[in-house]
């Protein structure tokens, strides 16, 4: 039996269970943007007016991952699907999902859609693709928003995150992708989980559900993300650990001259510990660290907390103010 899917209906209950009013549908629309001949990005555009903010998701999730955040922000803004996530196409034939192929995919849709942005976020790997956005495209990163991430992820700090999505390729039905991903996330509603399996997987013609994302494309560097309504890959483990070790970054890191705020979740499941704060603080002497009560996947477990900061930030004076 089929399970019904709005993708545009679900904004009510995201703003019934964090509180949020709702005088009904938000100005949501999904705009197409061709970054190279036959291979295109989706993006969903919130609101009529030129974006201000800009978002990139995790590994394995999707546009969506930001619905709560972004009616709590109720600023115009954009969030793209991740080439080979989504409504997205694959990457690029060369390095198309590492931060590096990625940023140059973004860049295009961020130049067309939003290129006024006041500020970038990225989380997990739209985290670390934003770094590489910065510095392929600085024009486009006025101010630069990273969601539990830093270069010094690796293999073994997302191991937890990797021993979840190691699970199945396929579900025989909805209930049962449902049950396992409330087993792995019991601190999440059941309501919010559910959400985040519709907008993030599909149902075959013969009833049975797959991630939206295309798993043949997902390395172990995209599987970072702790939401897991949102994950699952078949990468092996000593794939994962190669493809999570993004050390090289730490120059990027070194060279950002924009504000950067970095927002690290204090749950177990976070990536970032105290040696990546410290060694960020070293490289980016102006970066701003907030710490939440969230895991890694900060705008699931807080998303009134993260759309607070990311306005906050938006209006905090610089050096040259």
């Amino acid at each position: 039996m089929g399970v019904p899917y709005d993708e545009f209906g679900l904004f009510h209950e995201n703003a019934a269970e964090f509180g949020l009013p709702f005088d009904g549908p938000p100005v949501v629309r999904r705009e197409t943007v061709e970054v190279e001949p036959s291979r295109s990005l989706s993006a969903l555009v919130w609101g009529d007016a030129e974006p201000q903010l800009f978002f990139l998701h995790g590994g394995a999730q999707n546009a969506h991952t930001y619905d709560t955040v972004a009616l709590a922000l109720q600023r115009p803004l954009v969030c793209v699907d991740l080439p080979a996530h989504g409504h997205s196409d694959g990457g690029a034939a060369v390095d198309g999902l590492t931060p590096q192929g990625i940023a140059r995919d973004v860049a295009v849709v961020c130049e067309a859609l939003a290129p006024q942005a006041a500020v970038v976020v990225g989380m997990s790997l739209g985290g670390l693709s934003a770094i590489m956005l910065a510095e392929q495209s600085p024009h486009l990163v006025r101010r630069l928003v990273l969601v539990d991430v830093t270069p010094g992820v690796n293999g073994d700090k997302a191991k937890a995150i990797h021993d979840f999505v190691r699970g199945p390729a396929t579900f025989p039905d909805f209930e049962a992708l449902l049950a396992r991903t409330v087993e792995f996330n019991p601190t999440r509603s059941e309501s919010s989980l559910r959400r985040g399996i519709l907008h993030n997987a599909l149902q075959l013609a013969d009833g049975s559900w797959v991630w939206r994302h295309q798993r043949n494309q997902l390395r172990g560097d995209d599987l970072l993300s702790a939401d897991p309504a949102d994950t699952t890959s078949t990468a092996d483990e000593d794939e994962f650990r190669r493809a999570s070790d993004h050390a090289e970054l730490w120059e990027v890191v070194g060279r950002l001259a924009m504000p950067v705020l970095l927002v690290r979740g204090m749950r177990t499941g976070s990536v970032v510990d105290d040696d990546d704060v410290a060694e960020f603080r070293k490289r980016c002497p102006h970066v701003e660290v907030l710490e939440v009560d969230a895991g890694h996947s900060v705008q699931g477990d807080q998303p009134l907390q993260l759309a607070a900061a990311i306005e906050t930030f938006m209006h905090t004076p610089t050096a040259t103010s």
